[in-house]
C-alpha cells in the first residue's frame, strides 16, 4: 500500500508531512483514526491544526461514517482466518485466528502460549488452501521466547502436502521439484520461512510500546510485498507492565499505558488487515473457593479490548485445553491439542 500524498491535506506542508511519515502517519486512514493530542506530538503543531487535519483526512479516507449491516458484513468478508494447524481448535475459532481483531491466549507457565505464536508464525506463511494467509509475521519477544530452532523443527512437522505447495508458495520449488523428502529444498523452506519472521526483542515496557509504534511502519512498508504483514505476536503482553509497575499506586499509570499499547496494536490489525495475538501471564485468585483460580492479568482493560480471549491449560502429558472464555459472535467451548515435537496437533 503506497504512502498517501500528505501535502494534499490541508495545514499540511512538507515539513509537517515528513514528521508524520516519521511517526508512521503516511496514510489518509492512519490520521484520520489518530487523536488530535497524538498528531499534535507527532508533528510538532497546535490540537487546533491536527484536528482540522484529521477532519480533513476523514473527508478524504470517507471513514467515520454509519453504514448499514450489510455494507458491515460485506466488510467483514475481507477479514481471514488463520488456521493453527488443529482442527478442533479452528473449529472452536469459528475457522481460526481472526484479521482484524486481538486474540488474547492466557495460561500458566508452560501451558503453551509461546507454541501457540510460533506456531502461528510459520501458519500464516502457508498457502489460503491450507489456512494461511500468504503473508509474513511480527514478533514481539518480551520474555526471549522466540527460538528460530523450533520453527524449523514444527516446519518439519507439516504434512507433506502442505510443505509442497508452501515450497511452491515460496518460490523455492515449482510444482513438478517439489519434494517434502528432499533435505536441500527443506533447508530452502526453512530460510525462506524465517526470512518472514521478523523478531524484535522488548528490554522494557516503554520498548515494548515503541516497538507496536515501529509495527505500524513496517506492516504499511510490507502490503505491497510478495508477502505482507498479516500477523503480529506479542510473546507476552504483560509481562513487563507487570514487573515494573508494583503496588496498587501505580496500578492506575500501568493500565493507562497498556491501554494505549493495545491500542497500537489494534490500529495496526484494522489497517493492514492484520490478525494480533498476544499472550498473556496470569495469577492465581486466593478468594476463589470453587473452579479455576487462575485469573488473566491486565484488568478489565484487557479483558475490554481483546476481541477473543483464550485460556490453556495443561492436561495429561503433552495435551492441553483450550477453551474459548469470550468472543463477541461464538460460544464458549473446549478443545484438545497436542503439543509435540512437529509442532501442534490434533489429539
Amino acid at each position: 500500500m503506497a504512502s498517501d500524498d500528505l501535502e494534499e491535506l490541508s495545514g499540511v506542508g512538507p515539513a509537517t508531512a515528513e514528521k508524520l511519515r516519521d511517526n508512521g502517519f503516511d496514510s489518509y486512514q492512519g490520521i484520520a483514526v489518530a487523536s488530535p493530542g497524538e498528531l499534535s506530538n507527532s508533528a510538532d503543531i497546535g490540537e487546533s491544526s491536527a484536528a482540522d487535519i484529521i477532519n480533513a483526512a476523514r473527508a478524504s479516507a470517507d471513514i467515520g461514517g454509519f453504514e448499514t449491516g450489510a455494507q458491515v458484513l460485506e466488510r467483514r468478508e475481507q477479514i481471514g482466518k488463520l488456521t493453527w494447524g488443529v482442527g478442533e481448535v479452528d473449529e472452536l475459532l469459528g475457522g481460526g485466528v481472526e484479521t482484524q481483531s486481538i486474540t488474547e491466549v492466557y495460561g500458566e507457565f508452560g501451558a503453551g502460549k509461546s507454541q501457540v505464536t510460533h506456531q502461528l508464525s510459520i501458519n500464516v506463511q502457508l498457502p489460503r488452501e491450507h489456512g494461511g494467509l500468504e503473508g509474513s509475521a511480527m514478533f514481539v519477544d518480551s520474555e526471549d521466547t522466540f527460538r528460530p530452532e523450533r520453527i524449523e523443527q514444527m516446519v518439519d512437522g507439516l504434512p507433506d502436502e502442505v510443505l509442497e505447495d508452501a515450497m511452491v508458495l515460496h518460490g523455492v520449488a515449482d510444482e513438478e521439484s517439489a519434494d517434502a523428502g528432499d533435505e536441500a529444498l527443506m533447508d530452502d523452506l526453512n530460510e525462506a520461512i524465517l526470512d518472514n519472521i521478523h523478531v524484535a526483542k522488548a528490554f522494557n515496557s516503554n520498548h515494548q510500546i515503541l516497538l507496536a509504534e515501529q509495527a505500524q511502519e513496517l506492516a504499511s512498508e510490507t502490503q505491497d510485498d510478495e508477502f505482507p504483514i498479516r500477523l503480529l505476536c506479542v510473546d507476552s503482553l504483560t509481562a513487563h507492565f507487570r514487573a515494573e509497575y508494583v503496588g496498587r499506586g501505580e496500578l492506575a499509570e500501568r493500565q493507562q499505558k497498556l491501554n494505549k499499547h493495545l491500542h497500537d496494536l489494534m490500529r495496526v490489525g484494522d489497517l493492514h488487515n492484520t490478525a494480533v495475538v498476544v499472550t498473556n501471564q496470569v495469577a492465581s485468585n486466593p478468594d476463589s473457593f470453587f473452579g479455576d483460580p487462575t485469573q488473566p492479568i491486565g484488568g478489565n482493560i484487557l479483558g475490554h479490548t481483546s476481541t477473543f480471549r483464550i485460556y490453556l491449560r495443561k492436561s495429561k502429558g503433552n495435551k492441553r485445553i483450550v477453551k474459548m472464555v469470550d468472543a463477541p459472535n461464538l460460544p464458549d467451548g473446549e478443545a484438545v491439542m497436542r503439543v509435540e515435537e512437529g509442532g501442534l496437533m490434533d489429539e
